[in-house]
């Protein structure tokens, strides 16, 4: 008894970063749908820099995962190429990706997940729905303002921890750090530029810049936002992957 009265502490402290994300969620759940523009710059590591143009959009699930279509605008080359994300709380998430060059659907499959997006820094697994059962949690500290809390992965999954530095005001990261396989430091991800969206009585932030840096191959993106809309109501079949090539 005396063993488990000491443990309790213990117990209790590393619960608390689910706890806070439990929190985090429920803050950010209620959003219904989301539209926007979206801007990815990519630089490599010698400075060179490509834009491309986007529209995302999103729509909340009741008892899985949100889902997401992004389709590319400019330039030529990748215009008209689209991903469509299906998430789930526990399981793998389903994406697809439509190339208008081949005018062909391609699955990606779970071993490709880790793989580049369009060329960015952001993996396909970036770009899902972060779902809170698909990790485990640990606190590791916090002060007036922020939360810093690591997670791990339960599923296959690129990264061996993720630490996220969370805004109590915004209950959003503000900061992620991406660890690999050998637990090195891999990428760094800044997000900026939140701003309140009002949904049905309730004040949901977003940060309408991500800045993504390859501490390895010293690559970054930049996901920038604008003309963002919450509390949009799609239509379910916007998302189904048979109409991904309906404009070819």
């Amino acid at each position: 008894m005396k063993f488990l009265l000491l443990l309790l502490p213990i117990l209790a402290f590393s619960n608390k970063g689910l706890e806070i994300s439990k929190k985090i969620e429920k803050q950010n759940n209620g959003f219904i749908g989301e539209e926007s523009t979206m801007t990815m710059l990519l630089i490599n590591a010698q400075g060179d820099k490509i834009t491309r143009k986007l529209v995302s959009k999103a729509i909340e699930m009741e008892n899985e995962g949100d889902k997401s279509l992004i389709t590319f605008k400019v330039p030529k080359d990748v215009a008209g190429t689209k991903m469509l994300t299906w998430s789930y709380k526990k399981n793998d998430d389903d994406q697809w990706l439509f190339l208008p060059s081949l005018k062909k659907v391609k699955r990606i499959h779970s071993n490709n997940k880790t793989s580049s997006f369009m060329g960015s820094e952001f993996s396909y697994e970036d770009l899902g729905s972060q779902e809170l059962e698909k990790y485990t949690y640990k606190f590791i500290s916090e002060d007036d303002s922020n939360w810093v809390i690591e997670r791990k992965p339960i599923n296959k999954s690129g990264y061996s921890k993720q630490v996220s530095t969370i805004s109590k005001k915004y209950m959003n990261a503000i900061k992620v750090d991406y660890f690999n396989k050998r637990n090195e430091l891999m990428k760094t991800a800044i997000f900026e530029n939140f701003k309140e969206f009002p949904v049905n009585n309730k004040k949901i932030f977003r940060a309408n810049k991500i800045h993504m840096k390859n501490l390895l191959t010293k690559k970054e993106s930049i996901l920038t936002w604008s003309n963002r809309k919450l509390g949009v109501k799609h239509k379910d079949n916007l998302f189904k992957k048979e109409g991904l090539n309906e404009d070819f």
